[in-house]
């Protein structure tokens, strides 16, 4: 099987689970929003929750699709014709996505604990730093055994989950996604990040002091 034809079937097979994407991503969106609503009901400021969703696109299920199977080894890698059925739209793990932002700290905590019961049989792959330091919470696995495809939840600090919104679009989907420099800087900013959020939390008084008035 050529390049060519490769790619054509893979996208042929995303048009085919597209519709059981779209339910997917609907249902747990909904559940999440559903099972995080007594937490969304009683925050104070600054305390905060976002609940985001989004069907992963063609190309960029291809392109993953294309790197996973090539171990991840560079944009100019292209499909192996020889290693065909090695290539599965359905094998992605986060086809339909559900990212929750929270801040600070133990509202993350909280509503991942809360959406882990919910869930308890979806796998933990944790999202990590270069230093395999875990900076976020992220789960998948399927709604029933009869489904085609994956879903994915993530429970993301608020300010780490907005920066990685541009910078996923400004380094993974460019020549960028090589540099080493912007690999150094990345971390400097994701620590910086982190450790301004856990500042902030720090100085917030906890439920137990606004009870008692202190």
């Amino acid at each position: 099987m050529t390049v060519r034809a490769i790619v054509h079937r893979l996208r042929e097979e995303y048009f085919d689970l597209l519709p059981e994407v779209k339910q997917a991503v609907s249902r747990l969106e909904t559940e999440v929003r559903c099972h995080t609503l007594s937490v969304q009901q009683r925050l104070k400021l600054p305390e905060q929750l976002i609940v985001r969703s989004r069907v992963k696109e063609c190309e960029s299920a291809i392109d993953t699709v294309r790197r996973k199977g090539n171990h991840g080894k560079g944009e100019g890698n292209v499909f192996d014709p020889e290693r065909s059925s090695d290539y599965s739209i359905s094998r992605l793990r986060d086809l339909a996505g559900v990212r929750v932002l929270a801040f600070p700290g133990r509202i993350l905590t909280e509503v991942d604990q809360i959406l882990h019961t919910c869930f308890p049989e979806w796998i933990s792959d944790p999202i990590k730093d270069a230093s395999d330091t875990p900076l976020a919470h992220k789960y998948h696995g399927k709604f029933g055994q009869g489904s085609k495809v994956f879903a994915e939840y993530q429970v993301v600090p608020m300010l780490l989950g907005l920066y990685w919104e541009v910078e996923h679009s400004a380094r993974y989907k460019s020549v960028l996604k090589e540099s080493v420099k912007i690999s150094e800087l990345n971390a400097k900013v994701e620590s910086a990040l982190s450790d301004f959020e856990m500042g902030i939390a720090n100085l917030l008084p906890d439920d137990s002091d606004l009870d008692s008035g202190s």
